[in-house]
């Protein structure tokens, strides 16, 4: 009868395991001097050795002849606890035997002296799954237990296990093999196997494992052939229904040159195929998330990489996409994946998902906004696109752009030119606003405007400047006021503790020195509490005050202006 390669080559000694020599060595070291807990408990995820390294411990400790902590599975101990012959050594599914009931009897069996073994070892698989009353009837036997007992408690979700249980078990905690590993250890079991197993073709089976052995060689198994046939990666696709690297790699070319129509052609072709959408959105996944943390961590993070693609693949893509257009992109996968179980028609939700990736516009949530926004500051930074931009920070003169044509109606103005702002700007040789030298901070200079009237376009150009928590307080007019009188400028703060905010030596100094390049003299800046003394008798009232010309605000002012520009781009 054919048995499961995964079952098949079980480790049997702790030196069989692989990527966990941080807990086979101190389980050898224990075997062996007798330094043994009554209680132990390991934990990861799936597929990494818990229940094998349980099932060799077990046998360790019962061993007539240990090989340096190692069983010899030789013996009678050995081979009747391989076998299930001898009943004192039980391995227990908490899954379907959770009730307070079976851990009670066990309890009441565990006093006994074992028959047959040295040690009485009961192995508690998903022990997490036990329930409330289960664990307290666990606990008293956990915390005197006889000297003849052990328990091995195995799971893969610790915060489920309550901390009386954990405090009283020496933890081990499995980490994912790594995919070098894993590859190595299914190269040699092809090999012994009479498997053709090719080196692209074992690593891709090791990154597709994500860091379980059992998951990979349960691949392996799948993707067998007639005795002498290649194992490669074509093979490896074509019987997991994946598309792999090439495939991926141009399908998310064709989503950022826009091509809609080429995208849903190339996933109707892979359909057709016999490919599932789930996988292959999940490998555009994928790409999308390595591509993020390339360009996040591009030094530190080469280490986290999934290493399915090329060098020239990666750098090629990597100037196609923004960390504002991948994180819009990784998030509308990420959620179409997870409802394609619930969904009616898979494709149709893979097909929506691809449109939406190919038009940001259509995609209306607050990471598609931004992503929009990203690339509409990208056009402005290389100039010569749109003319209509928000007033910028940086003292560094910007690129003259073409001025758009202005909407039927009038109504769309460029920032500079709405009521109640500044005075208009000057103009560039090119028809872009020009900047005066010295009005770097806070927009385009004021000319002969109120005194007053500095403050807002003052506080807008500090955005950056001063830290957001203190920003917050200037940029509230409820709160805080400034007026320029003379060389001196006073910030009124509503309260005792506004002031203590804003009033930092830090936050009047920034303030003092975007004043002074505003008005162009040198000028003071001073906090104080209450509110700005009322205006002279005669003297002109301010206009009234424009709403803050953030990023945000001025950018939507104008954005629709730029949907076709950025998607012709």
């Amino acid at each position: 009868m054919y048995q499961a390669l995964y079952r098949k080559w079980r480790p049997r000694t702790f030196d069989d395991v692989v990527g966990q020599g941080h807990i086979t060595q101190t389980l050898k070291r224990q075997a062996a001097t007798g330094r043994l807990s009554h209680a132990y408990l390991f934990t990861g995820t799936r597929g990494t050795g818990k229940t094998t390294c349980a099932k060799i411990l077990a046998r360790a400790v019962n061993c007539e002849r240990p090989v340096d902590g190692n069983p010899c599975n030789e013996c009678p101990s050995c081979v009747g606890i391989e076998s299930g012959a001898i009943l004192d050594v039980l391995e227990l599914d908490a899954a379907s035997n959770n009730g307070v009931d079976q851990v009670r009897a066990l309890r009441d069996e565990a006093v006994y002296t074992p028959a047959a073994v040295k040690k009485r070892v009961y192995i508690v698989d998903e022990v997490h799954m036990l329930s409330t009353a289960a664990f307290n009837a666990l606990l008293k036997i956990l915390e005197e237990p006889p000297s003849h007992l052990m328990f091995i408690l195995a799971t893969t979700e610790l915060h489920k296990v309550p901390a009386t249980i954990k405090s009283r078990c020496q933890q081990f905690a499995f980490k994912r093999i790594l995919p070098g590993e894993i590859a190595g250890r299914l190269s040699y079991v092809a090999g012994q196997e009479g498997m053709v197993l090719t080196q692209e073709g074992a690593a891709l089976l090791a990154r597709l494992a994500d860091g379980g052995m059992r998951d990979a060689l349960s691949l392996l198994d799948q993707c067998a052939g007639p005795a002498g046939a290649v194992i490669g990666e074509g093979e490896i696709l074509d019987a997991l229904g994946l598309a792999g690297s090439l495939e991926t790699g141009r399908l998310l070319e064709q989503v950022g040159a826009g091509d809609a129509a080429a995208a849903l052609e190339t996933l109707g072709r892979l359909y057709g195929a016999g490919k599932d959408v789930g996988s292959l959105l999940n490998e555009l996944s994928s790409l999308v998330r390595d591509l993020l943390v390339r360009r996040t961590a591009p030094q530190g993070g080469t280490a986290l990489l999934s290493g399915g693609y090329d060098e020239n693949t990666m750098r090629r893509l990597s100037n196609v996409f923004q960390t504002q257009r991948l994180v819009q992109m990784l998030g509308l996968l990420q959620k179409t994946v997870a409802g394609l179980s619930r969904s009616g028609n898979r494709r149709t939700d893979a097909e929506l998902c691809l449109i939406r990736l190919c038009d940001p516009s259509l995609d209306e949530s607050t990471a598609g906004l931004n992503a929009r926004l990203a690339r509409v500051e990208e056009l402005l930074a290389k100039g010569g696109r749109p003319a209509a931009s928000a007033p910028q920070v940086s003292a560094v003169k910007q690129p003259a752009a073409p001025v758009l044509p202005e909407p039927a109606g009038g109504e769309a103005r460029p920032p500079w030119e709405e009521e109640g702002r500044v005075e208009a700007a000057p103009k560039g040789p090119e028809g872009s606003p020009s900047r005066a030298k010295g009005s770097a901070v806070g927009g385009f200079k004021p000319a002969a405007a109120p005194a007053v009237e500095i403050w807002p376009n003052l506080v807008a150009g500090l955005r950056g400047k001063i830290p957001m928590g203190e920003y917050t307080f200037l940029n509230n007019p409820a709160m805080v006021q400034g007026r320029l009188e003379g060389d001196t400028l006073t910030v009124w703060a509503e309260s005792d503790f506004v002031k203590s905010m804003v009033g930092k030596p830090a936050v009047l100094e920034a303030i003092g020195a975007a004043a002074s390049a505003v008005s162009g003299r040198a000028v003071r800046c001073t906090a104080a509490v209450g509110k700005p003394p009322a205006q002279a008798a005669g003297e002109a009232l301010p206009a009234e005050e424009p709403e803050e010309h953030d990023r945000l605000d001025d950018l939507m002012a104008f954005g629709a202006q730029f949907d076709n520009i950025i998607i012709q781009e």
